[in-house]
């Protein structure tokens, strides 16, 4: 489970959700207000925000990524913002995922930087402005920052794990949602159910009756003939490990020990000696997802590394047309924006 996310957020409201439901009502009227109040500066190229509802992983990045890979089919020039979980840049910055340390710029934003330039900044108009000038980026794709944006979003998709969906529904800290649902979907464009199964039906169905669009999309481990028949000792610091267990799963290896860590944990020496040492004694390989292999790059012995194998995947819309849709609806509303000048 996420460090951000203790277990009893996606279980059956209990009394610990009671006794915080009058600071949970104190955050939601504060978020809600902020969202419908925030100043959001409108910079020179479209901006498309891949969001949640909710803290915790539900699987962004990947649909980041698989939709910067349209916008480059369609003849765009794309380029990310992040605000970079843990980073430590005071101004905005290029990241460079060649050199470049996850403990400074995050995670994601060296996964995201494989495949299109990403500024790093908690200002993100000033982050936007930097990939116009520097790589003269047409196309922003902003992940996370639904909530807490300031610059305007012309299209915000809010990704719903269907495994987890919205939790307990409640709002911080009694549960996972970062304001409530009604306030959250005034500025939703769409909703991506991410998976399968039933959690997120409630909140798709709110959606739908509010007129957002819902689309569908699942990852597929793209390394499967490189992991069929193995047995792994598998590892994990993100939001939901058990997802990335369940795909090893699916992609034909064995999971013989599972090991959920904290999200974005980073990992201790005497950690991954101990991961190491108890794979050797069990004749285990080590297995581990792309984003902590991200964070594994600097500082951890080459030894260990080569002995790493690394869970990659893709997401796959249901629909084909859906990305191109998604790319062309944020290009229509950025033509209109810049009408309305």
């Amino acid at each position: 489970m996420s460090s951000e996310a203790p277990p009893f957020w996606w279980e059956e409201p209990d009394w610990k959700v009671w006794a915080l439901s009058p600071i949970s009502a104190v955050y939601a009227a504060i978020a809600g207000r902020r969202m419908r109040s925030a100043r959001r500066e409108k910079v020179e190229a479209p901006v498309l925000c891949i969001g949640n509802f909710t803290v915790g992983g539900t699987g962004k990045t990947p649909v980041a990524i698989a939709l910067a890979k349209q916008a480059r089919r369609m003849q765009l020039n794309p380029g990310f913002l992040s605000r970079g979980h843990g980073g430590s840049f005071a101004q905005p910055h290029i990241v460079d995922p060649h050199h470049d340390a996850a403990k400074h710029v995050g995670d994601e934003p060296l996964l995201l930087a494989e495949h299109a330039p990403v500024a790093v900044t908690p200002n993100r108009a000033a982050g936007a402005r930097l990939l116009m000038e520097r790589h003269g980026c047409d196309f922003l794709i902003m992940d996370d920052g639904f909530q807490s944006a300031r610059v305007h979003i012309d299209f915000a998709l809010v990704v719903v794990d269907a495994r987890y969906g919205i939790g307990n529904g409640r709002v911080i800290p009694g549960g996972p949602l970062r304001a409530r649902i009604v306030d959250q979907l005034v500025f939703t464009s769409a909703l991506l159910k991410m998976g399968e199964g039933t959690a997120a039906d409630a909140v798709v169905r709110q959606a739908a009756r509010a007129g957002r669009p819902i689309f569908e999309a699942h990852t597929e481990p793209t390394n499967t003939a490189s992991l069929a028949g193995k047995r792994f000792l598998a590892f994990a610091g993100i939001g939901h490990p058990e997802k990335f267990f369940d795909t090893v799963r699916d992609a034909g290896g064995e999971v013989v020990l599972a090991r959920p860590f904290p999200d974005h944990h980073f990992y201790a020496e005497d950690e991954l000696a101990e991961l190491a040492a108890t794979a050797r004694t069990d004749n285990l390989g080590l297995i581990t997802t792309a984003k902590d292999a991200a964070r594994l790059r600097h500082g951890v012995s080459r030894e260990f590394l080569n002995r790493l194998d690394v869970l990659e995947i893709d997401t796959v819309f249901e629909l084909d047309h859906v990305p191109q849709r998604i790319i062309d609806e944020t290009l229509d509303a950025w033509r209109q924006r810049k009408l309305k000048g």
